[in-house]
C-alpha cells in the first residue's frame, strides 16, 4: 500500500563517526561528498529533502542543502529522525545514513514500492539477520509519535529496539550488499573493492 501522505527525505548526517576517524558524510565514494550524493537520489524521489546535521556542521554546508539542525532533545539516529519530525510532523520521512556508500537510486525506489503506510514503518531488513534498519526507512509520522511515548517509557531507547517491537513492514532488498554499513576503514575499504568490481 503506497500512501498519498507527503514524503520527505532525511540524510542522517549528523553523527561523530568515531570509529572511521573522520566525518563519514564528506567520504567521497562516488565522486562527491557521501551525504551530497544521497541527497541528490532522496531529493529526486521526494516532495522534500533534508540534511540532518548537528549545528556546528551548519557554516560547512551549501546553501544548496536544505538542513535540520539536530535540536538534542534525544540521543543517538534519534536525535536527527525526531528533531525533522518535530520540524514537519504530518510528513513521513525517507530516512537514510550516510554510511550506505553501495545505497543507489535503484534500492531507494524499490523501498519505496514496498512502502505501507498503515504501518510504523517500511523498512530494509538483512535477509540473513531479518532485523529492520532503522536508518534505511521510511517512517510514517504515527510511528515517529510512537516513538517519542516510547522513548519516554523505554530503558534500552533505540530506534530498532523500537521497530522490533512494533508493526512494521520488513523488505528484503533484491541486492543485498546494498545495506552494506561503513563505520570503519576496513568496512570502507570492502565498500571500495565491491563499488570497483
Amino acid at each position: 500500500m503506497i500512501s498519498n501522505r507527503k514524503l520527505f527525505g532525511l540524510v542522517l548526517s549528523g553523527g561523530k563517526s568515531t570509529r572511521m576517524g573522520e566525518d563519514k558524510g564528506l567520504i567521497a565514494y562516488h565522486d562527491m561528498p557521501q551525504r551530497e550524493f544521497v541527497y541528490t537520489i532522496l531529493n529526486s524521489l521526494c516532495e522534500q529533502t533534508f540534511l540532518s546535521i548537528r549545528a556546528d556542521q551548519q557554516k560547512e554546508v551549501g546553501s544548496s542543502y536544505k538542513t535540520i539542525v539536530d535540536t538534542d532533545e534525544f540521543s543517538g539516529p534519534y536525535n536527527g529522525l525526531l528533531s525533522a519530525h518535530q520540524s514537519y510532523p504530518d510528513a513521513a520521512w525517507l530516512v537514510l545514513a550516510c554510511d550506505l556508500p553501495l545505497m543507489d537510486k535503484k534500492g531507494i525506489e524499490e523501498l519505496i514500492s514496498q512502502r505501507d503506510s498503515s504501518k510504523m514503518a517500511t523498512t530494509f531488513a538483512d535477509i540473513k539477520d531479518p532485523l529492520p534498519e532503522p536508518l534505511c526507512a521510511i517512517w510514517e509520522p504515527d510511528g515517529l509519535r510512537a516513538s517519542i511515548a516510547y522513548l519516554e517509557g523505554a530503558r534500552a531507547a533505540g530506534a530498532r529496539k523500537f521497530l522490533i517491537d512494533s508493526d512494521v513492514k520488513l523488505v528484503f532488498p533484491e541486492r543485498p550488499e546494498v545495506l552494506l554499513n561503513a563505520n570503519s576503514k576496513s568496512d570502507y575499504e570492502e565498500a571500495i573493492l565491491k563499488l570497483n568490481t
